[in-house]
């Protein structure tokens, strides 16, 4: 995994969907993560996703009036967090998944349309052995979106 430049060098971090495709195994059209801009291993992680009117899922949610689905928005907080967990722990994510096993205190704000830009923060709350615990914010324009708390286990693929 490479990301340019390092965080602390001055410089603005980013790893690009490049580097995301490495720790994430969804692809297309489930790929909810575009590039992360700041991480700190243990602390959090700020991410985004542009959202264009390509996207598959606004052909039926809804036609003429398209609005991203909540539960894609707490899915790309998870993918967040899950990149979050990765590059914590500094592991090979080729063999493994990062799981959901709860969500809380889901809130939505008001609508994610096309040609926004979804800001994602996800922050550690707890972790407990390979159950991760997540605060989770989406803003755009710095306007919250939506909020959550979820929970998600890392477990190896051969051992589902």
């Amino acid at each position: 995994m490479s990301s340019a430049p390092t965080p602390g060098s001055g410089t603005a971090y980013v790893d690009d969907v490049r580097c995301i495709m490495e720790m994430l195994p969804h692809r297309y059209p489930f790929l909810m993560v575009d590039r992360v801009v700041s991480f700190e291993a243990g602390v959090g992680i700020t991410a985004y996703k542009n959202v264009t009117v390509n996207e598959g899922f606004f052909q039926g949610h809804f036609p003429g009036q398209p609005i991203m689905p909540g539960v894609l928005i707490m899915e790309a907080l998870a993918q967040a967090g899950g990149i979050f967990v990765v590059k914590t722990l500094g592991i090979d994510s080729s063999d493994k998944l990062f799981l959901f096993t709860g969500i809380d205190a889901a809130k939505f704000r008001r609508p994610v349309v096309p040609g926004d830009r979804l800001n994602l923060e996800a922050s550690l709350v707890r972790r407990k052995m390979n159950i991760w615990k997540m605060q989770g914010r989406a803003t755009v324009d710095g306007e919250l979106v939506a909020e959550g708390i979820f929970t998600a286990a890392i477990v190896d693929k051969g051992k589902m």
